[in-house]
């Protein structure tokens, strides 16, 4: 697949016009995965390694761990796209917010699995509640782990083509911003914040580059769209190229770009979360194998129907399209003592 890459990804400010015009013009209504250029449901193609270069000195690039100790009560909460009130109602859920919004869970180890971006107006206070909660979480003895998706690659990368007005809006107050940066140029005026936010290296990027696009806690991987064979042993590689990239230090930006653009990227893959066969419960059996865990979580594609499972509940996908935009109800996924099951509201 060929990507178009914005000026600060070393291409031209043409391409980052082209993106950001869509974004502004583009009704907010249509689904953006449905776009996705699809490739075989098979594994996905194997990325070249390229020689490691270290980062430029004056960037921090953060560094976390993929894999984290079992945990005795861990909760996955889906997509919650610019809905603070739906981020809200599934975190207390999960039992790790109280009425003010502050960590209760004690240990309580939460995922959410990615695409806090878009389709709604409160992308800005869903990311600071999760920064603040995932620091409050660790000092209680849990966890608050935010992943990386699809919409959150697309944003850095400078297509904001389901931004909704309030959400260009929305960043327009963050402090220090580039505004002058002849990069931003060819951005239009209202679009120019946000792209600034989220530029690698701005402060929203670098907020993102915080996190992890896979995390693996005990015996469950969680990912966006899911791990394929291919992925499975490049979790760490994955996870540090698309921290780098964010905070402004990838030796070679357009390569990450690239493989996470994929249609089988971790982020994009619907191999897991459409109706899967038996060559795909191959699939899974052999990634879970090679990871040693027992299950995959996964987000990125609507279940109308609430959380479901497929292959004898080896994989769970929780995207219940709780996000204002798709009207569904929060539900979150429970697991304990090696079982899972569904909590939604009642």
């Amino acid at each position: 697949m060929s990507v178009d890459l914005p000026m600060w990804a070393k291409v031209g400010a043409q391409s980052l016009a082209l993106l950001v015009v869509v974004g502004c013009r583009a009704d907010s209504r249509v689904t953006p995965d449905e776009r996705a250029p699809a490739r075989s449901r098979g594994e996905a193609a194997e990325p070249a390694e390229a020689p490691s270069e270290p980062p430029p000195p004056s960037v921090s690039v953060p560094t976390r761990p993929t894999r984290f100790p079992p945990a005795a009560h861990v909760v996955g909460i889906g997509d919650v796209h610019g809905d603070l009130d739906a981020t809200r109602r599934a975190l207390r859920l999960a039992g790790a917010i109280d009425e003010t919004d502050r960590w209760i869970g004690g240990d309580l180890v939460v995922v959410q699995t990615g695409d806090q971006l878009d389709r709604g107006d409160d992308e800005q206070a869903i990311l600071d509640l999760l920064e603040r909660l995932a620091e409050e979480a660790e000092a209680a003895g849990g966890a608050l782990h935010v992943l990386i998706g699809n919409h959150e690659i697309m944003n850095v990368l400078g297509d904001l083509r389901y931004v909704t007005p309030g959400g260009f809006q929305d960043f327009e107050d963050v402090p220090d911003l580039r505004l002058d940066d002849p990069t931003l140029a060819d951005v239009p005026p209202r679009a120019r914040a946000r792209a600034a936010a989220f530029r690698p290296g701005g402060p929203y990027a670098r907020l993102l580059a915080r996190r992890n696009t896979v995390v693996i806690v005990g015996d469950t991987v969680f990912a966006h769209g899911g791990v394929l064979p291919a992925h499975a042993r490049r979790l760490d590689a994955i996870n540090e190229g698309v921290r780098a990239w964010m905070a402004g230090a990838h030796a070679r930006p357009e390569e990450i770009v690239q493989e996470m653009m994929s249609p089988d990227s971790v982020v994009w893959t619907r191999a897991y979360g459409d109706e899967v066969d038996a060559s795909t419960c191959r699939a899974l059996e052999e990634t879970l194998r090679t990871l040693g865990v027992s299950r995959m979580v996964v987000g990125h594609t609507v279940q109308k129907e609430g959380i479901t499972s497929a292959c004898d509940e080896k994989v769970w996908r929780i995207d219940v399209g709780m996000a204002r935009h798709y009207g569904g109800a929060p539900a979150v996924l429970v697991i304990e003592d090696g079982k899972a099951r569904v909590v939604g509201e009642t």
